[in-house]
């Protein structure tokens, strides 16, 4: 989006407040599906947890999206969106049986994870078709602390457990119409991925009625000037061969799914914030905004660096700043980072914060979270209103401590 057109939002919806580009998600909904048109049968699955705003999640209906669902809520969320029940994948972790009851009796697909709620389900529900969710024992992505691969995962069921879990549905007489499994995000490494993918169709070759093979997601995208990202393209040659082999040999033209949610909405988003003070310290510049990480944790979360412009002044003369917030515990967003020189009501717009940024935000220290606004057709439509102290108070319940 252009700077100035990012100011004017600013200037008319205040700060701090979060803009997405429908035009971005667009172009990386369109190059995704590009990237596997070799496959006759494809489905995209939005993850819902990275941005859940219901007008984004009509945006992605309208382009033909399935979505990706974790809790009983955002399933509620996607049928509000105009979601068919069937275009709709649950694949929760450590929900009791009866949120899973109740996500199936809303007729979407259910995909299990852990033996226990599988057996219990299988033997109260054998006729509704269940996904399994597969841990293939293998990190495709770059960061340790969002890679649900690995041994020790709570995510999935073992692939050394496959011997139990084949007792079961045999036991129960459950039907298994799909196959899942989710590696963790930063996926750098296409044969790590390609290699995760084999142990899937060798997990595939044991379930006779399978309608889709789910690859989960984790695709990379650049953070800052001259990241790398995944190669969507090349994977998409590489798994689209190999897939469509396995479909020959298992008699059945299945459903290549994914379910990207980082890929699709993080570099459309902007998150603007105004500059309150530039406090100059014997060996720091800061320059604190009107934000903290209770709107965007993730760079104390995760470490993770979003590049930051100073849209007001984008041609200064840069110097080194460290950008902090508004909160008080130390909420750091970027240590001595050149930026072009700032002056106080500046506006800094933070890139890549369409994807887990206002969906991890908090009232942290009572503070309100922010707008959103959707930029669609050249226009800015407002999509979420900036909280208020009413909105803050709502759901206490005041009780008296008179004598």
């Amino acid at each position: 989006m252009k700077r100035t057109t990012l100011l004017q939002i600013a200037k008319d919806y205040g700060s701090p407040v979060y803009v997405y580009d429908a035009d971005k998600i667009q172009s990386q909904y369109q190059r995704l599906t590009s990237a596997f048109n070799k496959v006759k049968h494809v489905k995209l699955n939005y993850a819902v947890k990275a941005l859940s705003n219901i007008s984004v999640l009509k945006l992605f209906n309208s382009l033909g999206s399935g979505l990706d669902t974790v809790s009983i809520q955002e399933v509620q969320l996607g049928l509000i969106a105009g979601f068919k029940p069937e275009d709709i994948i649950f694949t929760p972790n450590g929900v009791s049986l009866t949120e899973i009851e109740k996500a199936a009796s809303l007729g979407v697909q259910i995909n299990i994870d852990n033996l226990s709620i599988l057996e219990q389900f299988g033997t109260k529900h054998p006729k509704t078709p269940v996904c399994i969710r597969i841990n293939p024992h293998v990190m495709a992505g770059g960061n340790t602390n969002i890679s649900v691969g690995h041994i020790d995962s709570k995510f999935g069921i073992s692939i050394h457990q496959i011997p139990h879990l084949l007792r079961i549905v045999e036991n129960t007489k459950m039907t298994i119409n799909g196959i899942h499994m989710h590696t963790g995000s930063d996926i750098l490494d296409i044969d790590v991925f390609l290699y995760a993918s084999e142990i899937l169709f060798e997990t595939a070759k044991n379930f006779k009625n399978l309608e889709f093979i789910d690859f989960g997601s984790g695709f990379k995208v650049p953070y800052k000037v001259g990241d790398i990202e995944t190669n969507i393209e090349e994977l998409g040659d590489k798994l689209s061969e190999r897939f469509n082999e396995f479909c020959k040999d298992y008699g059945k033209q299945l459903t290549l799914a994914f379910e990207p949610g980082k890929f699709l909405v993080s570099e459309a988003g902007s998150f603007l914030t105004k500059v309150n003070v530039v406090k100059q310290t014997t060996s720091t510049v800061f320059a604190q905004v009107d934000s903290g990480f209770n709107h965007l944790i993730r760079p104390m979360l995760y470490g993770s660096q979003h590049d930051i412009i100073n849209i007001s002044n984008p041609k200064g003369r840069e110097r080194f700043y460290s950008v902090v917030g508004y909160i008080c515990e130390t909420d750091t967003f970027a240590n001595n980072r050149r930026i072009s020189e700032i002056s106080e009501d500046d506006i800094l717009a933070f890139k890549n914060a369409g994807a887990y940024c206002y969906s991890m935000a908090s009232n942290y220290n009572s503070r309100y979270r922010p707008a959103e606004v959707l930029w669609y057709k050249n226009k800015a439509h407002l999509i979420r209103k900036r909280e208020t102290f009413e909105d803050i108070i709502k759901n206490q319940v005041e009780i008296s401590f008179a004598s």
